[in-house]
């Protein structure tokens, strides 16, 4: 069982403090529309972490089938939204791919590809974009304890997987995908 773990808490300081889950892209509001692409990329649960606008999120979006993991530490940073999806994962969940909600460009195409590199409950992977590192990430659940404990700030597993570089399967998914995160009111622009 591979779940879906979607980080969707994020307040939108640089956007003037709109919720990057409820922007929106071609009439779908991002959250529903990376919760998809991890449905469709193969995840099975899909948990939707949430903080900032949490019940707005879960009284707008349409999401079926997710599970909304509300964090109520979200201003912490990405860390303590990673470390309440992980801990909200069922048992016998043996890896979770990890999506960012303000990524709007990485949909399921890329999701499936990372996915496709799991092996084991040891599995680390990466999707890579001209050889640099990024999002989604797949996380065996032998990391899982780890992951969590390193998980600070807004850095995520970035210096768990920097620690393990060298096991970290990177999965070039330039040719499907764009990483470029929506932070600031002209990254919307750029939108197609």
């Amino acid at each position: 069982m591979i779940a879906g773990l979607l980080l969707a808490a994020g307040g939108g300081r640089r956007l003037g403090g709109r919720p990057k889950a409820l922007l929106s892209l071609d009439g779908r509001l991002f959250v529903e529309r990376a919760a998809d692409a991890l449905r469709a990329a193969g995840c099975a649960p899909v948990h939707v972490v949430t903080g900032a606008a949490a019940a707005e999120v879960a009284e707008r979006a349409d999401l079926p089938g997710c599970v909304l993991v509300p964090n109520p530490d979200w201003a912490d940073g990405m860390g303590s939204s990673l470390r309440a999806g992980l801990a909200s994962l069922p048992p016998g969940t043996d890896a979770a791919l990890v999506a960012l909600v303000d990524q709007p460009r990485v949909g399921a195409a890329a999701m499936a590809r990372v996915l496709a590199a799991h092996r084991s409950e040891h599995t680390l992977a990466a999707a890579a974009y001209g050889g640099r590192r990024g999002h989604p990430v797949l996380i065996g659940a032998a990391h899982f304890a780890g992951v969590a404990r390193s998980a600070r700030g807004d850095r995520g597993a970035r210096a768990y997987l920097a620690a393990r570089e060298a096991a970290v399967v990177r999965v070039e998914c330039g040719d499907i995908a764009v990483p470029d995160d929506v932070d600031e009111p002209g990254d919307l622009i750029d939108l197609p």
